[in-house]
């Protein structure tokens, strides 16, 4: 029987992956795991492969042994698509500005083989180093970062420039794992935000272009103590709802629960 956090988990999921736009959503397979490998390979474009940058907010208002296993398995579940998409990941975590953040992972993920199962057969392995290396950064990284407030905005200029530095043809998938409380210079937990008035708030920051690019904040409101009320999680959805579209990303989500792995 599923538990009413398995049940949000789930449609988290779904939803992180429905909103990827360099390539199509994953469907699972009864054919295993080379089976939906093979599946997923085939909604990836090889003329645009992923870029995918996954920001993690370090501050302690979500730091908590339930969240950090959630990021994990969701970092996972992008290192694996990024690799079957012959693709290039960066996994960071970041606090109070763009100079206060620590990279945990940075590759490209493009399997060597002849054949597409040879190529296919090499993805678990590769995954695994990754997430070897994640998992072990994690917590110092986390422990280095000042915890003054998170400057989400900063990320979004972070990840702008990165993609132009990487060159190429890839295609931007960028995910930022936060409760969304403490971005620098605007107060978003003090009250409940109208629709309205998150999306004014939203209008202040300047934001990069993000053309093309798919951006998804996950865990708004997911703090490691006490659960917010849901008008003022409504608004927090709002607010970076709000804050993506400025960019221009041709996909833009903002939800309440991360991805915590259920295949």
């Amino acid at each position: 029987m599923f538990t009413q956090d398995s049940k949000r988990a789930l449609t988290a999921a779904a939803l992180i992956l429905a909103t990827l736009t360099c390539g199509c959503a994953f469907e699972s397979s009864p054919r295993g795991e080379l089976g939906a490998d093979q599946d997923l390979l085939k909604t990836c474009d090889p003329a645009a492969p992923p870029a995918s940058f996954v920001q993690i907010d370090g501050t302690g208002s979500s730091n908590s042994d339930a969240i950090a296993a959630e990021r994990m398995t969701a970092v996972e579940a992008i290192a694996r698509r990024t690799a079957v998409c012959s693709g290039y990941l960066r996994v960071t975590v970041f606090s109070s500005s763009s100079a206060a953040t620590a990279v945990l992972f940075d590759g490209a993920l493009k399997m060597d083989g002849a054949t597409e199962n040879a190529r296919l057969k090499r993805v678990p392995e590769a995954v695994s180093d990754v997430m070897n290396k994640v998992r072990s950064a994690y917590a110092p990284a986390v422990q280095a970062l000042p915890q003054s407030g998170s400057d989400i905005t900063a990320q979004l200029r972070l990840a702008a420039e990165w993609k132009q530095q990487l060159g190429g043809n890839y295609c931007l998938d960028l995910t930022v794992f936060s409760d969304g409380f403490q971005n620098i210079g605007v107060d978003l937990g003090a009250r409940a935000l109208s629709r309205q008035e998150a999306e004014r708030l939203a209008e202040q920051p300047a934001v990069p272009k993000l053309a093309g690019a798919s951006v998804v904040v996950a865990g708004l409101g997911r703090v490691a103590e006490g659960a917010p009320p849901s008008a003022v999680v409504e608004g927090l959805v709002s607010y970076y709802t709000k804050l993506c579209q400025r960019t221009e990303a041709s996909s833009c989500t903002a939800v309440s629960d991360y991805a915590t792995a259920t295949r």
